[in-house]
This record gives C-alpha cells, structure tokens and sequence, in this order.
C-alpha cells in the first residue's frame, strides 16, 4: 500500500470521526489538500530540479526583462498570468511560449477568491483560459489562486472551469518579492532553501520589480553551480517519485 493511499485512509478517519465542523476544518489542511492531490505546493523527486513562478503579469518591461534572464541561462519557468494583462500584452505570452515556459492561468481580473462566489470563480478561470488559446493555440492546465487563497471552493471551480491542478508553492519559497525587500534578500531567501522539487514564487507586476529581476538572475548563476535545472511546473510534476 503506497504512502498516499495511506494518508487518505487517515484522513477519511479524521473528516469522518468528528462532527461537521471538524470535518470541514479538516478540508482546510494543506494535508488534506496534498493526500488528494488536488492541490500542489512541492514535488517529490531526487533530481535537482526546482520550478521558478512568476504571478500577476504580463508586464511590458519587467516580464520582459525575466524573460531575456532565462533565455540567457536557458531556463524555464511558469507564469501565472492574469487574463486582462494578457490581452494588453499578447506578444509577450506569445514570447514565453516560443522560449519554451508555461503559461498558467490567475484569473482574468485578480479577484480575491474569498469574496466572490464559486460560480464567479469559475467564469474568471474560463475567460483566461479562452484569452490564453486565442493568444497561444492551447489552454493552461495549471491554476493558482490570487493571494494564494486555497479552499473547496477554489478546487471545485479549477476542476469545473476545466480540468485545472492547483499550484500553491513551497512555504519556504515565499520570496515576498512584493515588498521590495532588496534582490539579494529575495536571491539569498531561494538558494539557501533550494532543494529538490521546490516551486518558487515570484511576481512581475504590480510596483517596481527591478529586485525581482535581478534576483532572477542571481539565482539563475547560482543554482546552476550548484548543479540544479529550472523546468515548468508540468515538467516538475512528471518527474514525481522519480
């Protein structure tokens, strides 16, 4: 009997011994989440491979800025990006996908998850996804959450909207580049956590995100010394187990 088909056994046990409250609170666990697979934050895997993401973009400067760091370091990456900054920036997805990265969706305006109805989710999820085909020929099977906000009615409205995994990240690959905290902070936060099926966030829009790009390519010299390849989330998650 496999690992995870042991934590679900315990987990039926947890959401099913207690009342319906402790039931619901149970569905809320990062545990939970994972025994089901449903909902991703690392991947299991020995090889040195590590996922950088980039949220709430495209930008005309700084996506694009990213971009030629990769490039230059063939790297690739996946980019969460929000429907309405695609339509105003189509070239540059069209560019992320020649360069070999993914393309995921983050809703089409950014809302919080909290505070809109699942229904209203769901058509966030499919306007993207349709923005995404009509700019680069096919549909993202990856979706994260704005503000990371991860629940039952995330998970339904991914699956109901198309099909889509969610992708969290490693809880200690929160670079918290939004606040600025100076590119050598945001550089030296990921290599000194890097570890085997890591998925690092990031973001390219919203404020100045110069740190963001030249801690990219810090972390880019860095963690190729030390032996490790950037692959796509999808490319991440075929590696599982292995």
């Amino acid at each position: 009997m496999n690992i995870r088909v042991i934590s679900l056994l315990v987990l039926s046990f947890i959401l099913f011994a207690g009342n319906g409250s402790a039931a619901y609170a149970g569905k809320q666990t990062r545990a939970y989440w994972e025994a089901t697979g449903d909902i991703i934050w690392d991947v299991s895997t020995t090889k040195k491979q590590i996922a950088l993401t980039f949220d709430d973009g495209p930008h005309p400067l700084y996506t694009k800025q990213i971009l030629a760091a990769l490039e230059k370091h063939h790297a690739h990456a996946t980019f969460f990006v929000v429907g309405q900054r695609v339509e105003l920036h189509p070239a540059l997805v069209q560019q992320m996908k020649k360069q070999g990265h993914e393309i995921a969706n983050h809703t089409y305006s950014h809302p919080s998850p909290s505070r809109i109805k699942g229904t209203e989710l769901e058509d966030e999820i499919r306007r993207t996804d349709t923005i995404i085909e009509q700019t680069i020929g096919q549909k993202p099977l990856l979706f994260r959450p704005p503000g990371g906000q991860y629940s039952e009615k995330v998970v339904k409205a991914a699956k109901a909207a198309g099909g889509h995994r969610v992708i969290m990240w490693s809880w200690t690959q929160d670079t918290k580049d939004w606040a600025n905290p100076k590119a050598k902070k945001i550089a030296d936060h990921v290599c000194r956590n890097a570890r085997p099926g890591n998925i690092v966030l990031m973001h390219d829009f919203g404020r100045d995100r110069t740190q963001t790009v030249q801690a990219v390519e810090t972390i880019l010299e860095r963690l190729e010394k030390e032996g490790f390849q950037f692959v796509t989330v999808s490319q991440l998650l075929s590696e599982r187990g292995k």
